[in-house]
């Protein structure tokens, strides 16, 4: 018979039976403790305490583990009243017996005969048990996936829009890998009451997506991306987001859900570290995707240090198979080409470029070299051999052909050139002259940024021929800051002008055929230009503008920057000149 006050010892209480055994045998076996202790056991909780109490020498030299409430004690604790919740003002210091509690009304539990997709989702799982599936689990470093996303958004927030998120990348990645190791495609069937493999000839991709619906319950639903071996980044990428809008949209059809072939599932974005899905019959393996953080031992480790040691995050990839057509180490070496593409092999990242028209190479995955005290000098002074590079060469990939796409590149302009590599973007360097940041620190992925915005994007400076000092410090002071983002309002203002410059060429070679004009066809960007010159001109306090124009583009000017009226530009088309 086991006590009922022994709940209040936790691990303790295979003790308190044991003692309880000895004392119902032999009662004088155990100590005057706890012989007062279990005969007090039956006693009503309110009692009476009782009037005489064990002298100081029958009291034991050690206690049993764990406070052993007195009757008082309970007494006291049944008829305190409690403070406001959260104050903790006015309580006993003689916390409550763990045993006295207020039954509580018996209640029977819900019932809810399950339907629709709930119903599916339920018998889907029953099915699912009739599958032999196994697993194979790999971790992998995202230092450069996370390096490389970081290029690309920052790339399409000031060209195309938009944004790519991790999800987009592996998924990508493994639609590589399925096409470079097709078998783990297959799937397995029962044709004719006989085993058959099925080899699947396109790559149907599910999306597991976690809906939440209005009621507050989830919904998971798995659509698919069809074909997906034919499809380049920005394809896939646009494909998956239609998939996505359509999804939460409600409005995929039948024909989104059918024929999947494979299935991917991030359950990382809830923090999960990594899991073993359950594999729908039809298919062949799933993939989940773990959250992505530093490995556990690294987590309470300040960031600098974290920096220093060359710690990168990771996340963790499962691969779940179908073992009757799909082996071990079939599923392992699949995993390892995906970890391969993860860190640039085979070209990864530059046919992702080339789909979204990045005009620039990609990060280049490599190993940490030491930052040892004795080797930061040696960087140092490399960092500053780079950014002298940028300033001499980076002109040589500015992205200025309009009409062409090709990913642009130089040798000095490599990290791995001067003894970098992508550990040390997050370091600080002291940047010595470095535009307007003079006798500061940076980290290095700051100072590429910068460097790169100066001079190779859209327009670049060749200054370095300059034999005096002054002047390329003239030039370095007013290029080399860091670029400021337009809002939404500067950029639709931008487009306005530029719509207004297309819109009146176009309506003067429609209308005035023959006329003899000078056309701003092909530069209606000075139109943005000047506007934004007489803008910051009038913000200055400045009286008036004297712009000296050659023919080409003078009425766009004319009407578009200086006002004057379109009626008046036509009428002078038509011989009506005041």
């Amino acid at each position: 018979m086991s006590n009922p006050k022994s709940s209040e010892f936790g691990a303790n209480s295979w003790l308190i039976d044991e003692m309880r055994e000895r004392w119902e045998k032999d009662p004088s076996s155990v100590d005057a403790s706890w012989r007062e202790f279990f005969s007090s056991a039956p006693q009503p909780a309110v009692a009476e305490p009782p009037t005489t109490q064990p002298t100081t020498a029958e009291r034991p030299a050690t206690r049993p583990t764990g406070h052993v409430p007195t009757v008082e004690s309970k007494a006291t604790a049944t008829t305190e009243t409690p403070a406001s919740p959260g104050t903790g003002a006015g309580l006993s210091a003689n916390a409550p017996s763990p045993s006295l509690r207020t039954e509580k009304e018996k209640s029977e539990p819900k019932l809810t005969v399950l339907r629709g997709a709930p119903m599916r989702t339920a018998k889907n799982m029953d099915a699912s048990l009739s599958v032999p599936t196994a697993t194979s689990v790999r971790s992998v470093p995202m230092k450069l996936v996370i390096d490389q996303r970081t290029v690309i958004n920052s790339f399409l927030s000031t060209s195309k829009g938009g944004k790519i998120s991790f999800t987009h990348l592996i998924a990508y990645a493994m639609v590589q890998a399925l096409k470079a190791m097709p078998a783990m495609n297959n799937a397995y069937d029962v044709v004719n009451g006989k085993p058959t493999l099925i080899e699947n000839p396109t790559i149907n991709l599910g999306i597991a997506i976690d809906l939440k619906r209005p009621d507050g319950t989830r919904q998971l639903m798995v659509p698919s991306i069809k074909g997906c071996e034919e499809l380049d980044f920005a394809q896939f990428w646009s494909d998956y987001e239609k998939l996505i809008t359509r999804a939460r949209g409600g409005a995929l059809t039948v024909e989104d859900f059918a024929g999947t072939t494979a299935t991917i599932t991030n359950p990382g974005g809830i923090g999960t570290n990594h899991s073993v899905p359950r594999l729908m019959t039809g298919q062949g393996m799933i993939l989940g995707v773990g959250n992505i953080d530093y490995p556990a031992e690294f987590q309470g480790t300040s960031i600098s240090r974290i920096t220093d040691l060359g710690v990168s995050k990771v996340t963790t990839l499962t691969s779940t198979y179908d073992h009757r057509v799909i082996q071990g180490a079939q599923s392992g070496e699949f995993l390892k080409v995906l970890h391969g593409l993860l860190l640039g092999e085979d070209r990864f990242y530059d046919q992702i470029f080339e789909a979204l028209r990045i005009p620039y190479e990609p990060l280049r995955w490599s190993q940490d070299v030491s930052a040892h005290r004795a080797s930061q000098v040696t960087k140092q002074g490399r960092v500053l051999e780079l950014i002298n590079a940028y300033r001499s060469v980076g002109h040589l990939v500015a992205n200025t052909d309009p009409l062409e796409y090709r990913q642009r590149s130089h040798e000095d302009l490599r990290l791995e050139t001067h003894g970098l590599s992508i550990w040390d973007l997050d370091r600080e360097f002291a940047v010595g002259t470095f535009g307007a940041q003079r006798r500061s620190y940076l980290p290095l992925r700051d100072i590429l940024n910068i460097l790169q915005d100066s001079y190779c994007r859209t327009l670049s400076v060749e200054y370095m021929h300059i034999a005096d000092p002054r002047q390329r410090e003239w030039f370095q002071e007013r290029i080399e800051v860091p670029r400021q983002s337009l809002s939404h309002e500067e950029h639709m203002h931008a487009l306005s002008k530029l719509n207004e410059a297309e819109v009146f060429e176009t309506f003067l070679q429609t209308k005035f055929v023959g006329q003899k004009r000078f056309s701003l066809e092909g530069g209606e960007s000075v139109i943005v230009l000047l506007d934004e010159v007489c803008q910051l001109a009038a913000t200055d306090g400045l009286d008036e503008v004297c712009i000296g124009m050659p023919h080409r583009g003078r009425l766009n000017v004319l009407t578009n920057i200086v006002g004057k009226d379109y009626g008046q530009i036509f009428q002078e088309f038509n011989g009506t000149i005041d």
